[in-house]
């Protein structure tokens, strides 16, 4: 039998339109951006070197004890940041899919401060060169991945689960 109307005391929950191409896009390009990440790590692990040379020649009034320091910082710096960023872009991506608009505005926000980020380590921070390299490519991706993020599919999506 068929009854026209919910028996239930609760309202039906509203059917979430499928993901358009545009976010299906970003969210894999926020999942290429985690595995850039940790390459990253990689990258910033691999470089110590070049980068405590960097220090060196950047800051001579430093002691050997003192840069040595200042290694062993950032080495710590670049593991924890590079595993809190590989954790952001996943999370990011899998809300974004979900169709959760704060998602989408926190990873606007995150790409802003990347992009001070990148403009800091390009503008001569004291890093490897390879380290200022990748810091470009990451930032293009997270770009790419904004870009799809606000799209009108993109967007019309979001706006249309918003009440999730």
């Amino acid at each position: 039998m068929y009854e026209p109307y919910p028996t239930g005391a609760q309202m039906p929950e509203t059917q979430r339109p499928p993901v358009p191409p545009s976010v299906a896009t970003a969210v894999k390009v926020m999942y290429a951006g985690a595995a850039a990440s940790i390459i990253g790590i990689v990258i910033d692990i691999v470089t110590i070197n070049a980068t405590k040379t960097a220090i060196e020649n950047r800051s001579r009034h430093l002691t050997v004890s003192q840069v040595n320091a200042s290694q062993h910082a950032l080495l710590a710096g670049f593991i924890v940041g590079g595993l809190i960023t590989v954790a952001a872009w996943i999370i990011i991506a899998r809300s974004c899919q979900g169709g959760k608009n704060w998602a989408r505005i926190t990873g606007t926000v995150f790409f802003a401060i990347a992009t001070v980020d990148t403009l800091i380590d390009v503008a001569g921070a004291p890093v490897a060169l390879m380290v200022r390299i990748w810091a470009i490519v990451t930032w293009l991706i997270g770009l790419t991945a904004v870009y799809f993020l606000w799209q009108r599919g993109s967007s019309e999506f979001f706006t249309g689960t918003r009440a999730a």
